[in-house]
């Protein structure tokens, strides 16, 4: 199972920093997870909240390119942050056009899924980077849900992990999805999840989970897709 950094390091250091990501590779994660947004500016910055007001505090925000550069060569899921009522929120899906752009500038495509809770936004991924895997973020998990994400070309599912039972995780891989799991601190549950064949769970605290499951470092070779 992939230990994944929600948004770096989170409990070590300040979320969606470069510092947390520094930290999350130091300590051995598999994977490092973020939130990127448009800003009025029209910058991808990397920011979980609404965008602040105030131009010198949109300033301060690290810009999405300067974060990558922190990530060594820890694998990314790129979270785009575009529900309509949300900050920066782009109709047009362009946001995703310019994440996918500056991925694509950095080869290596394996590294990377993009995620999103709007499904518009990853069936846009895949419109125009089927070589970067993408996945669903879902709160819960109506019925058929699974089988048309799957349907849809995606290669993860990533539930809420209140929603993770063995039914789901068996599921989603007869469908061909991987199931990447947020976020879980509890140590016995990262247990748990690892048990039931979950792919990735994405924590605060990568180094605790790195140690709750007997490891030291991290997977090698480390890649996004589906199961196998």
């Amino acid at each position: 199972m992939l230990v994944i950094g929600h948004r770096g390091a989170s409990r070590a250091e300040a979320e969606n920093t470069p510092e947390a990501f520094r930290r999350a590779e130091l300590m051995g994660a598999d994977a490092v997870e973020l939130d990127v947004r448009r800003a009025p500016d029209g910058a991808l910055v990397v920011y979980h909240d609404s965008l602040p007001a105030a131009s010198e505090d949109l300033a301060r925000l690290p810009r999405f390119a300067e974060i990558l550069d922190t990530c060594g060569e820890l694998l990314v899921n790129v979270e785009i942050k575009n529900l309509e009522g949300e900050s920066g929120f782009d109709p047009t899906m362009a946001v995703v056009d310019d994440v996918v752009a500056e991925l694509d500038s950095r080869g290596d495509p394996g590294r990377y899924v993009i995620s999103s809770f709007s499904s518009a936004a990853v069936d846009r991924s895949r419109e125009v980077a089927p070589r970067i895997a993408t996945a669903l973020l879902v709160f819960d998990a109506p019925a058929g849900c699974i089988a048309e994400i799957a349907a849809a070309g995606h290669s993860a599912v990533h539930p809420h992990v209140d929603l993770v039972d063995e039914e789901v995780v068996q599921e989603s891989h007869r469908n061909g999805l991987a199931v990447n799991t947020w976020t879980c601190n509890d140590l016995r549950r990262i247990r748990e999840l690892a048990a039931m064949g979950v792919d990735g769970v994405c924590t605060d605290v990568p180094d605790e989970a790195l140690a709750a499951l007997g490891r030291t470092g991290p997977l090698s070779p480390r890649r996004w897709g589906k199961p196998t």
